[in-house]
């Protein structure tokens, strides 16, 4: 094993004993880690991580800004930033470890990046999609019943897959959360969501469900959980049937029912608690979207606007 092999396995089991990150968290550090060790290999050939200097990354950044992606696309500051804060995190570990004796990364800032407004459903958006699934149909049955609870509840696509019928208290009506970081949280639930998956669980789960499906609340055609490319071809399908003329994904749901609670005169500090937001300032970006709904509305109906 190499020494920089080595050095990730060590950092790894760091994020996950120390900083209990999720395994998608700790396989997106592993991506940006490798993405710049095979730079310093391919193209600095530089054969130890103790030979890495300021010079060296700064070379790599400016690598990164002329590279097209998959797509064709330019990497965008904000990936350049996840980027840069990746490995400064990873140096940051090899310093504490007495590898190295100064953190290359230490002196180099983050690109400013424009603030960008997530997209957002508007509630008559939300309603045509949710009137799409053929409540008839097993899968169409089940699928309804995901929209429903994405929407009513503003869960992660990670949340939503590894959602236990333990988790759903149907009385209480809410449903018990292990967020990142394995941080428990309460959500509410509406009474819609809960119509749904109760119809689900009895109509459809029942038939789908086999050795392999242990509790898990949502289930493919084979009885297992449904993976997170799964969700996203769902939510894309039913936005696409809608007639929905927007960029969507599944965290879309989340910011709608964020920005809809908000609309309604939520306070922001629940509106943080029931998102899992560990700091508010991740939360107030919703706080320019309503603005920008006021705007609209002002636009929409002053007679002078």
């Amino acid at each position: 094993m190499s020494d920089f092999e080595l050095q990730k396995r060590l950092f790894n089991n760091f994020l996950r004993t120390e900083k209990s990150l999720s395994e998608n968290s700790i396989q997106s550090y592993n991506f940006d880690i490798d993405r710049f060790f095979v730079y310093v290999n391919d193209v600095k050939l530089v054969d130890s991580i103790k030979k890495i200097d300021e010079k060296i990354v700064s070379d790599y950044i400016g690598y990164l800004r002329k590279t097209e992606t998959k797509r064709g696309n330019k990497y965008s500051e904000k990936s350049i930033n996840r980027f840069i804060s990746s490995l400064k995190s990873f140096f940051n570990f090899l310093l504490s470890e007495n590898v190295i004796k100064n953190n290359p990364f230490e002196n180099i800032d983050t690109p400013k990046t424009s603030k960008v407004l997530p997209t957002v459903l508007s509630i008559n958006e939300v309603e045509e999609m949710l009137k799409v699934p053929d409540v008839k149909d097993r899968l169409g049955l089940r699928d309804k019943a995901i929209l429903e609870t994405m929407y009513a509840s503003g869960l992660r696509v990670s949340e939503l897959i590894n959602l236990e019928i333990s988790n759903i208290f149907f009385e209480e009506g809410f449903v018990r959360i292990i967020g990142k970081g394995s941080k428990e949280r309460i959500v509410p639930i509406g009474r819609s969501a809960l119509k749904y998956i109760t119809k689900y669980i009895k109509e459809s789960r029942e038939f789908l469900k086999n050795s392999r499906s242990e509790n898990y609340l949502f289930l493919n055609f084979r009885g297992s959980k449904l993976s997170r490319m799964a969700i996203w071809d769902i939510v894309r399908k039913y936005c696409k049937q809608a007639k929905i003329a927007k960029e969507i994904h599944p965290h879309t749901l989340r910011h709608s029912f964020a920005t809809h609670l908000l609309e309604g005169g939520a306070d922001i500090r629940i509106i943080q608690e029931m998102l899992g937001h560990s700091d508010i300032s991740t939360t107030q970006i919703y706080t320019h979207i309503d603005i920008e709904y006021l705007i609209e509305v002002h636009k929409s109906f002053h007679p002078r606007a």
